[in-house]
């Protein structure tokens, strides 16, 4: 699993990036996540993106033009020292998805 984490600059989303891999690898999985910008996500990017809360305006933009699943971080996403609540969310977000995708086959 790819997942990037977009913010502004790129900064406040590495440290977001970072406790998110932790806590994957805590609960065994081997996830990839990297920092970005809006400006340079592709559509082979990710499999994840992750969009910073101050840029929630730009989430749906993003969703229109890309391939994979865009989700807006909670507000206090930067409070989340050791990534465990960014890592449920992820988990809850990839089982939505899943799901959403069975029911259209």
């Amino acid at each position: 699993m790819k997942i990037l984490v977009i913010c502004g600059a790129g900064a406040s989303s590495t440290f977001v990036a970072q406790r998110l891999r932790r806590a994957a690898e805590t609960a065994g999985f081997d996830w990839e996540t990297s920092a970005g910008t809006a400006q340079a996500v592709t559509e082979s990017s990710a499999d994840l993106i992750l969009v910073g809360p101050h840029l929630k305006d730009r989430a749906a933009d993003l969703q229109e033009v890309l391939p994979m699943p865009v989700a807006v971080l909670p507000d206090d996403v930067f409070s989340d020292r050791d990534g465990r609540r960014t890592f449920a969310l992820v988990r809850a977000l990839l089982a939505d998805n899943r799901t959403s995708s069975e029911g259209r086959s």
